[in-house]
């Protein structure tokens, strides 16, 4: 494998890891979102 092939392999796994970073964030933050939109007069589970 030649260097430019090298460092094209490593650039595109770098941005393929960035991008399931920022869905895994985004899906977190969704999720957290729809927690706190709970109905205010809803029993809590303790």
């Amino acid at each position: 494998m030649s260097d430019d092939a090298k460092k094209d392999r490593n650039a595109k796994l770098k941005k393929a890891g960035v991008a399931v970073g920022i869905g895994s964030a985004a899906i977190a933050a969704a999720l957290l979102y729809a927690n706190r939109r709970k109905k205010p007069g809803a029993k809590k589970d303790d």
